[in-house]
């Protein structure tokens, strides 16, 4: 089979296209022929050197893989050979066939594409759980979405008004961001280039701040995130896209009962039942047309170095996809 890999941290060319055995299943594992590979800013930390936890050398990068059941175990009864499935794995994704655990497999609806399937088990499971499970939010609550023009922040939009947000304000660096995340259904639009963005937020709330927001920038941007929040606001870090890491004294927390609280994916997927629910949940919004995915590129699985260097570049809109 053809995969991607790196044996080397740095830029878009370390991937170098490879071929290898397919791998062999287990007799409690599903081998699936992948038709879809979702590309993520994770994959780029993972290639870069700076992702949270340790890589080692080769790595063939990838965790979000729509496809066929190509191969079952003789032990497995969850799933059948021809079965429409996604799923996330910790790697291997870049390839044309990856080894699976079953239970980690959910059916895609027959009217859902491939292409769509992938586009939702990293950024659609993180904007789920961020909201509900670590932010709590409730109905008739505001919510800031920054970088809401993004794979995260567009599904959050949308979810969080699912959920019952009486308010979402959605932030992004450029004119044409911001009116995709109106698009998408953000009731309030504010550019966080601009000096006093976070007083803009304020106002857009009579002053009493927002109930829940979603960060993931670190740095300057979270200081000025904190100064939104409302009595009892729950700030939900899920990331460092400017490589700096804020410092801040919690104690400054405690005047009007604030949180700030951490997500990270992996752990939702080691609670298969917390994982399974929220995906087939999530299929099942697009399967009815409550969620919109936006698919900002469908490439060849050769041409991965190239989309790295699109997603890095800011070049894109929507999730990008490698196709086997």
């Amino acid at each position: 089979m053809k995969a991607v890999q790196f044996s080397e941290f740095g830029g878009p060319e370390v991937l170098k296209v490879i071929a290898k055995e397919a791998p062999a299943i287990g007799k409690d594992e599903v081998l699936i022929e992948t038709k879809a590979i979702g590309v993520n800013y994770a994959d780029t930390a993972r290639r870069q050197g700076s992702y949270v936890v340790p890589t080692e050398f080769p790595f063939i990068p990838g965790a979000e893989i729509a496809g066929i059941v190509a191969e079952v175990g003789e032990n497995v009864q969850r799933v059948s050979k021809g079965n429409r499935v996604v799923t996330l794995i910790g790697s291997g994704g870049y390839a044309e066939y990856a080894v699976v655990q079953p239970e980690k497999l959910i059916p895609i609806p027959d009217d859902v594409s491939f292409e769509k399937a992938v586009s939702l088990p990293l950024q659609g499971l993180s904007a789920y759980h961020i909201l509900k499970t670590m932010g709590k939010l409730e109905e008739g609550e505001t919510v800031l979405v920054h970088a809401a023009a993004g794979g995260v922040g567009s599904l959050a939009v949308q979810l969080a008004k699912l959920f019952g947000a009486g308010k979402v304000i959605a932030t992004a660096s450029t004119a044409e961001k911001l009116a995709f995340a109106e698009e998408v259904g953000a009731d309030h639009l504010v550019d966080y280039t601009e000096d006093g963005w976070e007083k803009k937020v304020r106002e857009l709330t009579d002053g009493n701040g927002v109930d829940v927001a979603l960060e993931m920038v670190g740095g300057e941007i979270f200081h000025k995130t904190v100064k939104c929040l409302a009595p009892f606001g729950r700030l939900v870090i899920y990331g460092a896209a400017s490589g700096e890491q804020a410092k801040f004294y919690p104690s400054s927390l405690m005047r009007r009962n604030q949180s700030v609280v951490g997500f990270f994916l992996p752990q939702i997927m080691n609670q298969p039942t917390l994982f399974q629910k929220s995906l087939e949940e999530l299929l099942l919004y697009v399967n009815k047309g409550k969620l919109e995915l936006t698919i900002g590129g469908t490439f060849p699985l050769v041409d991965a170095a190239e989309v790295h260097r699109k997603l890095q570049g800011r070049e894109t809109k929507g999730k990008l996809v490698l196709i086997p």
